[in-house]
């Protein structure tokens, strides 16, 4: 089922001010949309945080605090913002609005850049870390990504050494003193960059940002980060155990100043890396200078990085060293950094199969004691059996955990209400995450689950986060109104619905135009599912035939009339005080447009209505004659005494006569 909805933001005004017209990028947290900043007329870019991490109040808390964090940094390599504020509940930042692409996006077109091309995009970025290191601000999330390069002065971002590069998204700075974890436990970083004491012990500082600028230059370099594995703990934890191999093994032909450099900014020990990232761009300069031209390179071939001894890559021989002095070969560890066994890292960190064993840092592991003869052989041989057998206890233990201990089937959310399915699954020990856009379902009820991923029965890691999608109901659309609208123009609505498009028998209509809609069967505003039909009526314009005035023509003369047009007359008679047989009024009106053979109705009158003569025989003549013309009757008055009775009349009493008429009395 095809889930997919318009993003609704879009061609939405905020605040009154930002008029968002497109999305950029959607990340875990929050979506970046373009928008016109309508009061100062320029493009700005405006980051608003999903709902679902609207409930979430250290995340809501860190997001508004970074635009003051930003608002510190004034510097031509940081992206600056602009505003903040809530839409719908939601915080948003506005912020420069960058022409251009991520590094990531170069990365995943170019694979590698040249040396030159990466020194120049390493000094920006170490520019704008280094305003925030003077700021007292720790960046700890230094990525491709987050990093900005913006169309050339030369045009595009093709020619990479005249780019201006910009820093993005210090919304994750603390002061130096605060802690990398936050309060759920979850370390703020991205893995394949993390330096080795963010993981082990859970701080950072200066330095840590520029170990990720470190791992940044040798995928600049090489087109891969230097660890990889398919659980994210097991790649931090590469960066502990492992030295960061030189970018040359993978990218053979690279300057060894490069190796160098990347070398020195990896250090897994911090003390041994450049205090901040300004000492840093201070020695990528150096470098880039004395790469020079690339007439140059073969000389940087076999020149050190300034401030380190020259690294060759000749056989070393080391002495033996009597047992006694075997710890002198282990140099010195800072405090903090000697073991990090699995009750000492941060919570998410701990490795299944590690328990609450010791993995020591490679800078802190000692060297094996020299061999003894005699006294100690049988207990060698013991210790040795008793490892080997806690070492296949440990293999089988780490074997099941891998590959079954660790892993669970998915609860069955599918039909649950959206409530009993978070409490299902937070008993089942799972997180749950819903899909921006429901689904609609004619079987599963509104805001139930209708579906989920991983689905219900598959194995899955414990506490793994599963992601729901909500029921909309039924989908129904109501019927729109097309009146006025054009055939195409109807058609093209109702499809848009997922609604059938069909034609009626046309109509004449004066006022219509030809092809143009007259009415539609159901009524607009009628529901109806997807694959139902719209009976659209068109227009079919004026009819042929114009009705003629016949108001006040005998019905005689409004008959031949319309008998000579091919039209037909329709009477009906009405009392009234016309004449008799005079037309009174006519349906269509004159001038309207009809068919052959259309019925024309007549409203013929029947002239006055007749009068009852009443009775007055017998009655004092005057008296007769005054209740005569009180019906609306004449009188005439005849016989030898005009004051006297009456004698007789004519017309007789309750005879039917037209008003007016007259009504002859005797009097004697």
């Amino acid at each position: 089922m095809d889930t997919t909805v318009a993003d609704t933001l879009i061609g939405t005004t905020i605040d009154g001010r930002y008029r968002i017209t497109g999305r950029v990028a959607r990340g875990g947290m929050a979506t970046v949309y373009r928008a016109t900043d309508e009061r100062l007329g320029r493009p700005v870019a405006l980051k608003i945080i999903h709902p679902s991490q609207a409930t979430n109040v250290h995340f809501v808390d860190r997001f508004t605090d970074e635009a003051k964090t930003i608002a510190r940094l004034t510097h031509p390599n940081v992206v600056a913002v602009y505003d903040q504020g809530r839409h719908e509940g939601l915080p948003y930042l506005v912020m420069e609005f960058v022409q251009g692409r991520t590094l990531r996006d170069l990365l995943a077109q170019r694979k590698r850049l040249s040396p030159v091309e990466a020194l120049a995009i390493l000094e920006q970025m170490l520019a704008a870390i280094a305003a925030a290191h003077r700021a007292g601000l720790v960046h700890r999330d230094v990525k491709p990504e987050n990093v900005l390069v913006a169309e050339a002065p030369s045009g595009g971002t093709s020619d990479l050494v005249d780019a201006v590069v910009k820093v993005a998204d210090f919304g994750l700075a603390r002061a130096i003193e605060a802690s990398t974890v936050d309060e759920s436990g979850q370390l703020m970083a991205t893995v394949a960059y993390v330096a080795p004491e963010l993981v082990q012990a859970g701080q950072a500082d200066a330095r840590t940002d520029v170990y990720s600028a470190g791992i940044v230059l040798f995928e600049m370099l090489t087109g891969r980060v230097p660890y990889d594995a398919k659980d994210p703990v097991e790649v931090a934890w590469q960066h502990v155990d492992n030295d960061v191999p030189a970018p040359s093994s993978l990218a053979p032909g690279l300057p060894r100043a490069l190796d160098d450099l990347v070398a020195r900014a990896t250090r897994r020990n911090p003390s041994e890396r450049p205090t901040d990232a300004g000492r840093l761009l201070t020695e990528v300069q150096a470098v880039r200078d004395t790469l020079g031209t690339a007439a140059n390179v073969e000389t940087a071939l076999l020149r050190p990085v300034p401030g380190r001894p020259g690294v060759t890559d000749a056989t070393t021989i080391v002495p033996t060293v009597p047992s006694a002095d075997a710890t002198a070969l282990v140099p010195p560890v800072p405090g903090g950094y000697q073991q990090h066994g699995a009750g000492q890292r941060p919570s998410w960190a701990r490795l299944p199969e590690q328990g609450g064993g010791a993995r020591p840092t490679s800078y802190g592991r000692s060297m094996p004691e020299p061999r003894r003869e005699g006294f100690f052989a049988d207990r060698r041989r013991v210790t040795l059996t008793a490892l080997i057998a806690l070492m296949a206890v440990v293999v089988l233990g780490s074997t099941w955990w891998l590959t079954l201990g660790r892993y669970t089937d998915a609860p069955s959310l599918v039909n649950l209400p959206k409530a009993q399915a978070e409490a299902t699954a937070k008993d089942a020990g799972f997180g749950v995450l819903y899909a921006d856009a429901g689904a609609y379902s004619d079987t599963v009820a509104k805001d139930s689950v209708v579906s989920q991923n991983p689905a219900p029965g598959e194995s899955v890691v414990k506490g793994e986060t599963l992601t729901l999608i909500l029921s909309l109901g039924p989908e129904v659309h109501a019927v729109p109104d097309l009146g006025g609208q054009e055939a195409a123009n109807a058609k093209g609505s109702l499809e848009e619905l997922n609604l059938k498009y069909k034609e009626g028998k046309g109509q004449y209509s004066d006022t219509v135009p030809e092809g143009v809609v007259i009415s539609t069967s159901p009524k607009a505003g009628t529901e109806l599912k997807p694959g139902d039909t719209v009976t659209v009526v068109l227009s079919k314009g004026r009819a042929p035939i114009t009705v003629p005035n016949l108001v006040g023509l005998n019905i005689n003369e409004a008959r031949g009339k319309l008998q000579a047009l091919g039209l037909t007359a329709l009477e009906r008679s009405k009392d009234s005080d016309q004449p008799t047989d005079q037309v009174l009024a006519q349906t269509p009106k004159p001038g309207s447009g009809v068919e052959k053979n259309a019925e024309i109705t007549l409203d013929v009158s029947k002239g006055p209505p007749l009068v009852t003569v009443p009775a007055v025989t017998q009655q004092p003549c005057q008296q007769a004659k005054a209740t005569l013309e009180g019906a609306g009757l004449t009188v005439q008055i005849g016989g030898l005494n005009p004051n006297g009775t009456v004698f007789a009349q004519n017309p007789q009493p309750n005879a039917q006569v037209a008003p007016q008429s007259p009504v002859q009395l005797q009097c004697f």
